[in-house]
């Protein structure tokens, strides 16, 4: 049985709607990120009124919303006031508690629900359901083992040696690189695990990656499904640095069992949502390399940030439509993007003073973007915004891509 099994459609929320009680219709974010900020703007876009709930005064997403509940994320007040405010609640992080969301399934429909966030704020659930839909799917996720115990670490150090070297993840809490340690032998992985503070983690074999992809996919309260075609990431030190998004990113073949498996896995999970999914393209010696599921983000997705400037539909859009009850629109890809992250490194110099980055330059360039997420202070390997580039063709696309990346100094765009 899916996760989302029980939900049923919903009467929709329309925007710029008046309830019998003189209520505007207002969507509700648990979170205050820049993710939060994002869908506020393509909420409040197409004519909704927003709320979100999040304890930082100066968050992004309170910064631009009409309502902002200054409040834990399990305050009960505050979850109150939010269900109060609201007739359709969403959530843009995955840590945040899964029992606040059922606390407001009490009363208003929760998109994503809270017993599919709680399935990817944990690893090992996470893996047993990437496990439990393979045949539907058609990928399945690197070997691993659970380690929760000692006798569990030990029984692997004996009896699981083919999963060494691997990389050693915490459970729970892990993103950007963070909880991660890799181990090449019995030892390490010893050290590792005592070094992670003994907490439920995953082993996973270190596999021969040649790429790494990811798959938007938004469903609906009534099973309606679209999606985007998988985005090529390159990552530096854990973190995503550029997403190559155009026809030729990857091996078509690949690219459709990808965008496949991706339905496939939302579809299992019953989910209503904007879902991410992550996987590794590995040197299994096929033509084209074998596909590997790695993670999932029950929310829209760092790398999909290219589509509110290169599609006809973004993924916050989706995510209106989809916790809103509306209609699901197959999003059209109109140009070719790459997509740069801009870390707070970007405002520093090298010697690590403060410096304004070059925004004449970067913004002379044809076909750029800025976003700047509205967060106050920049600091190292913290995310302040991105910069997507969109042409008439790819090469014009990465010639500005390259460009750019230079007058800021960026990583990750080696390959092109």
């Amino acid at each position: 049985m899916s996760a989302d099994s029980h939900m049923t459609a919903m009467t929709p929320v329309f925007p710029g709607s008046v309830d019998a009680a003189g209520q505007r219709a207002t969507l509700g974010v648990l979170g205050g990120g820049q993710l939060g900020r994002m869908f506020v703007h393509a909420a409040q876009r197409l004519g909704y009124f927003t709320a979100v709930l999040e304890p930082d005064v100066h968050s992004p997403a309170g910064q631009v919303s009409h309502h902002h509940i200054q409040t834990g994320y399990d305050d009960p007040a505050g979850l109150a006031q939010l269900a109060h405010l609201c007739q359709a609640i969403t959530t843009e992080f995955e840590n945040v508690p899964a029992q606040a969301l059922q606390t407001l399934a009490l009363t208003r429909p929760v998109a994503p629900s809270a017993a599919v966030v709680g399935i990817a704020q944990d690893r090992v659930a996470e893996k047993a359901h990437f496990a439990a839909c393979a045949d539907l799917s058609g990928v399945t996720c690197a070997p691993y083992a659970v380690i929760e115990t000692l006798a569990q670490r030990q029984a692997v150090q004996a009896e699981r040696a083919e999963l060494l070297p691997g990389i050693l993840k915490t459970a729970r809490m892990g993103y950007d690189g963070k909880g991660q340690v890799r181990v090449k032998t019995a030892e390490e992985l010893a050290a590792a695990w005592a070094e992670l503070g003994g907490v439920a983690c995953v082993l996973e074999k270190m596999l021969p990656l040649t790429a790494e992809c990811s798959v938007l996919v938004a469903r609906g309260w009534d099973g309606q499904v679209v999606s985007f075609a998988p985005q090529r990431n390159v990552h530096v030190e854990g973190i995503l640095a550029v997403t190559h998004a155009y026809a030729g990113n990857m091996p078509p073949t690949l690219a459709e069992r990808a965008q496949a498996a991706a339905v496939a896995i939302a579809q299992h999970l019953g989910y209503v949502g904007v879902l991410c999914v992550e996987f590794f393209v590995v040197d299994d010696g096929s033509t084209h390399g074998g596909l590997i599921v790695n993670e999932m983000a029950p929310r829209p997705h760092n790398s999909g940030h290219y589509t509110m400037d290169a599609c006809d539909a973004s993924q916050f859009d989706l995510q209106v439509h989809t916790m809103a009850g509306l209609p699901l629109p197959q999003p059209r890809q109109h140009s070719p993007a790459i997509m740069l992250n801009l870390l707070g490194d970007v405002w520093f110099d090298a010697s690590g003073q403060l410096q304004e980055p070059d925004w004449r330059s970067v913004l002379s360039l044809p076909g750029t973007h800025l976003h700047l997420y509205g967060k106050l202070e920049a600091r190292a390997g913290r995310k302040m915004g991105h910069l997507t580039i969109t042409g008439p063709d790819v090469a014009s696309v990465k010639t500005v891509a390259r460009r750019a990346a230079g007058l800021l100094g960026l990583p990750g765009l080696d390959d092109i």
